[in-house]
């Protein structure tokens, strides 16, 4: 893990790809996709961890609907700035069952591990699951999921800040940011 000195030196290299207003002004505009797509429900919302509580926080607040907040935490990345292979710290809930399921997360890369999510969801019995990104990454390769809500896209470029993190760091910036590519 770098130390505090590297930490800021990655932040003052890296390129500003959403400012911070770019960024709660797509949170604002999902709360209002989500609040119209789900007022007449009760859903399940999970908040994938780590990665999703930033998109969570600021978007529990906004959303005008009764909801049941629970969590996932499935990973491929850990610290590293590559996939591996997915790792469960935490199953979907068996409150899932029967019901519509919102699944909230910081970012849809290469889609994996959502997929995963979402197909442990169906199969556990939910009525439906649905994927809301803080980001979306445009990728040439097709995904196999796809988001029903994104906030905003970003370039196929390693990325950090609002939740997203570099080697465990900057999850708590209020922008999103790339690192440079050497």
């Amino acid at each position: 893990m770098p130390d505090a000195e590297q930490a800021w030196r990655m932040l003052e290299e890296a390129d500003l790809l959403v400012p911070a207003e770019a960024v709660e002004a797509a949170i604002a505009r999902l709360a209002g996709e989500i609040t119209d797509a789900f007022r007449d429900r009760y859903p399940v919302l999970l908040c994938v961890m780590n990665g999703a509580v930033f998109f969570c926080g600021q978007l529990l607040p906004r959303l005008r609907f009764p909801l049941h907040l629970d969590y996932v935490h499935a990973t491929r990345y850990g610290k590293e700035t590559r996939g591996q292979e997915l790792v469960w710290h935490a199953h979907p809930p068996d409150a899932v069952k029967g019901r519509a399921v919102l699944v909230l997360d910081d970012i849809l890369d290469l889609g994996e591990t959502l997929a995963a999510i979402k197909r442990r969801v169906l199969e556990l019995g939910a009525d439906s699951c649905h994927v809301a990104v803080l980001t979306d990454k445009r990728k040439r390769a097709p995904k196999p999921v796809k988001a029903d809500f994104v906030g905003v896209e970003v370039e196929d470029r390693f990325v950090f800040g609002c939740g997203l993190d570099a080697h465990g760091l900057w999850r708590n910036l209020p922008a999103i940011y790339a690192m440079r590519e050497t």
